[in-house]
């Protein structure tokens, strides 16, 4: 028997629980909102279309956290977007709060879940929830880097004219403008992408990815969540089903890549019990200035954290 909690009845919360249920191999989803309405609404309709698709996976909606009692995974989407005229801290401060409370509040009925953060800014509200759990990392860590390769990998097919399934990727470092995607690293069908694309080219879709989330928002007037709702979905189905996946995963790291006791986005092997083993890959001079650039951005956003004295 297994058993999921989506914190966050929201685009992405709700996309969670739709992929999830889809793939018909969770027993049970309990999607969680202070608007407990809404959340049960959406599960609701979620579970009226099982008939339709074809799928066993049961759906409760509800703002009671004793409906969560002895979940396995808990995935965490609750939090604001950024308003006009609200500071970086002050969406710091607010969605700490947030994600503060839902960790301690799903504390209280299951004693050692795997806890997967998808709230933004994504690298310090990891590092809350982790601050708040008193949980071992290994079980504490956050959804970005699946979704930026994705991004990368799609772009890359698009140009190629190439499917996605075929694009292979890693990508580090923080969440934003910083995060650090390795061409090197990346092949297609087993080929080396830089053998099948101009070095310009390559560079312009980096860059296009560092801004994806953007380029969405500027689009639709709001974040994504089908493609983030889906990474999410991936990695509880790694877990669960201990694959072993290798997955860009925002962990803590405890000295690998030469960065202490801080999370960031690292290539890991995800299976039973969470995070199994950090992969450290052998970077080059470039990727390493890349990716301690990338540490001392998140790092700085941590410090603004720790400084408000929220836990």
């Amino acid at each position: 028997m297994s058993k999921v909690t989506v914190i966050g009845a929201g685009n992405v919360g709700a996309t969670v629980a739709n992929v999830l249920a889809h793939r018909d191999f969770v027993n049970e989803i309990v999607l969680v909102d202070i608007r407990g309405e809404m959340a049960e609404g959406k599960a609701l309709d979620t579970w009226q279309q099982a008939p339709i698709d074809y799928y066993s996976t049961k759906l409760t909606g509800t703002g009671d956290y004793a409906l969560t009692a002895d979940s396995d995974v808990v995935v965490i989407t609750a939090g604001l977007p950024r308003k006009p005229g609200m500071s970086r801290d002050d969406l710091i401060s607010t969605n700490a709060g947030i994600v503060v409370s839902c960790v301690k509040s799903v504390l209280q009925y299951s004693k050692d879940p795997i806890i997967i953060i998808v709230s933004n800014p994504l690298d310090v509200m990891t590092h809350a929830a982790f601050k708040a759990s008193c949980l071992p990392s290994s079980k504490v860590f956050g959804m970005a880097g699946i979704l930026d390769t994705a991004r990368y990998r799609a772009f890359l097919s698009t140009e190629l004219k190439v499917s996605p399934k075929d694009i292979q990727a890693v990508l580090m470092g923080g969440h934003g403008d910083t995060m650090v995607p390795l061409p090197r690293y990346t092949t297609v069908g087993g080929i080396p992408v830089t053998e099948l694309i101009d070095a310009d080219k390559l560079d312009a879709i980096v860059e296009r990815t560092k801004k994806g989330g953007g380029e969405l928002v500027q689009l639709m007037g709001t974040s994504a969540w089908y493609a983030p709702g889906a990474a999410a979905a991936q990695m509880v189905e790694a877990i669960l089903k201990d694959e072993n996946r290798i997955f860009p995963v925002c962990a803590k790291t405890e000295g690998t890549y030469g960065v202490e006791d801080m999370y960031l986005g690292v290539p890991v092997k995800l299976g039973k019990g969470g995070i199994k083993e950090i992969i450290e890959l052998k970077l080059n001079e470039e990727e390493k200035a890349l990716l301690n650039a990338s540490a001392i951005a998140v790092k700085e956003v941590i410090d603004v954290f720790d400084n408000m004295n929220l836990i």
